[in-house]
This record gives C-alpha cells, structure tokens and sequence, in this order.
C-alpha cells in the first residue's frame, strides 16, 4: 500500500503525494490552473508563470495509467506542460504539484524525473551531432577544426565538458562564435569514431542551431559532467 508523503515545507501545503513501492510517486492536486492552448512560438512555464520560448521549454505529457512523461522532441500527443529548462525549476514543479494541477488529476511522476529528463536530452543532442557527422557538417580534432573555424565556417563549436577551461579558450582563440559545453570527450569520441574528441565545429545551418537549442535545454538541467557521460 502506498503511504502518505507530507510536502517539504508548509508553503506547499496544497500538495498531497503518495510513494509508490516502485519508487514512483502519485500526486493529486488541490488547485487548478487554467487552460492555455498550445498555439504560437511562446509556453509559459508552470512554476515561474514567464513566457518561454517554445523550442527551449521542456514539455511533459500525461501518458498512460497518468504517467507524467518527458516529451524531448514536443511531439507527443496530448496537452503539453511546459518548464523552463532547469533543475531548480523542475525541482520547484514536483515539490510543489504542479504537474497534477496543470493536469487536473493525479499524476505518477517517476522516481527520478530530472535524470530522466538530462537523459534524454543528452542522447537528443548525440544523435544531432551523429546526424551532423554523417551529413559531413561537422568536423572533429584540433587542427581540422580549428581550420574550419579559421575559414569562417563554424556555425557552433562544440567542446568537451571535461576539458580544461583555458584549453577551451585557445581553440576559439578569441572569435565571437556560439559554443556548447555539455558533453565529456569520451562521449563525444564515440559520436566521432574516437576513444576521446574535444574539439568540434559544425557548419552554419539549421543542424548548428538545433544543437546549440539542445545544448542549451541540456545546460539547464545539468550536473557537472564526468567521464563517459
């Protein structure tokens, strides 16, 4: 039988939880929050109530048996509950039972939602840099990089998480170009066929702008990188 979770503190008193013996949590709503049609470019965010941008919200939908699932790509049928990207807000949402009154009803949330949610937008911005790779718009190592990057022909550069800072600083070399920072060079050497990768340019285009998005939802809800990640 599930038992009753009290809330963390008396501000989220309108939150009532029960911990399933799965790890996974119940929660039911006392408040509502009003409807809002998923139309335009902007989402506003359940706990900050600020208009974010749609392609660097987070969107959850309710599944089956009212499972609060992550949906990375926003294209999951059903309403959309919308985040900002980050940890503190995604923390602030299931203190708080959000979820359950956006959804008005109970909502199962699962036992770690933000290591979920870092998850799959890590494996989101692997396969974009894959996609990248195999599309022959994006180039990895240093010297082959930093040439692409000498040319005026890096749209992103992508570095790894776990290199040194000022290592970092002499590959861009001062140029005003967008950078992510989120991946370890282990990770990034097995996008590119390599045991380690820390350098890489992506051409300017719609593949650099879906990255550098990704990265930036990804950066939000991060932990400090470590090896393999």
């Amino acid at each position: 039988m599930a038992t009753q979770a009290e809330p963390e503190n008396g501000r989220d008193s309108d939150l009532r939880s029960a911990v399933q013996t799965d790890g996974s949590t119940v929660v039911a709503p006392d408040i509502m929050l009003d409807d809002e049609p998923e139309r335009g470019p902007l989402r506003r965010c359940l706990v900050t109530r600020k208009e974010v941008t749609r392609e660097e919200a987070l969107r959850f939908v309710v599944g089956p048996e009212r499972r609060l699932v992550f949906d990375a790509a926003a294209t999951l049928p059903g309403r959309g509950l919308w985040l900002s990207a980050s940890a503190d807000v995604l923390h602030q949402a299931i203190r708080r039972g959000v979820f359950a009154r956006a959804a008005k009803g109970q909502v199962v949330l699962p036992p770690d939602l933000l290591a979920e949610v870092r998850a799959a937008l890590i494996r989101r911005v692997a396969d974009l840099l894959g996609l990248a790779r195999r599309g022959g718009v994006a180039i990895s190592g240093f010297e082959k990089a930093r040439e692409w990057l000498q040319a005026g022909k890096a749209g992103l550069v992508v570095q790894a998480a776990d290199g040194s800072p000022e290592e970092r600083a002499r590959f861009v070399g001062g140029r005003d170009v967008p950078m992510a920072v989120v991946l370890s060079a282990a990770a990034l050497g097995k996008i590119f066929g390599r045991e380690h990768t820390v350098h890489v340019v992506i051409a300017p285009g719609r593949l650099a702008r879906m990255i550098e998005i990704e990265a930036r939802r990804l950066q939000g809800v991060a932990v400090e990188v470590t090896s393999g990640q």
